[in-house]
């Protein structure tokens, strides 16, 4: 099902103040800069730290539309301020996550871009959507309830560089169509 979960999203989305667009070399030095950061570093698990331009272009040229991966840039007015995507595992619901550059934070751009994204995957016949979050990490919590997801338990990361933290595992039923 991922297979053609993946064929039928958007390469696009357009919300009120951000696209969500194919992830592109020209947002590679913007993204270095903001992924740069410890803050951002410690509560995903699969940022590098330091985090330069090559990571970046690694990440376009062979991660973002990749088999297990569909991301999109965040943008707005034109410039890149984080990353959303749908990790894809066989056998496993879509995962959603993202980042925004601190710069960013506290503004509702993860609210509005998750809307777009969460929408785009039931339109493309998702039954329900998986994510997760550091427990310490509210503010990303608080981003996935207002996008209906719910919690629904506690684990410890197995792998990546939160391996032995606790996450809360969350989920977003989308129901009868």
């Amino acid at each position: 099902m991922t297979a053609a979960l993946k064929d039928r999203l958007p390469a696009t989305l357009t919300t009120a103040r951000l696209v969500l667009a194919t992830p592109a070399l020209a947002h590679v030095p913007q993204m270095a800069v903001l992924a740069n950061n410890k803050r951002i570093h410690e509560v995903l698990s699969r940022l590098p730290h330091p985090y330069a331009e090559k990571h970046g272009e690694e990440f376009v040229s062979e991660i973002a539309r990749g088999e297990t991966e569909f991301a999109w840039s965040i943008l707005k007015d034109g410039t890149y301020i984080g990353g959303m995507g749908l990790h894809l595992l066989p056998d496993q619901l879509p995962e959603l996550g993202y980042w925004l550059g601190e710069p960013h934070w506290g503004q509702g751009f993860a609210t509005e871009a998750g809307r777009a994204v969460v929408d785009a995957a039931r339109a493309a016949g998702a039954a329900a959507l998986r994510s997760r979050a550091l427990l310490s990490n509210s503010g990303s919590r608080n981003v996935l309830k207002k996008l209906g997801f719910v919690e629904i338990g506690e684990s410890t990361d197995k792998e990546g560089t939160l391996k032995g933290q606790s996450m809360m595992l969350m989920r977003l039923e989308f129901g009868e169509r």
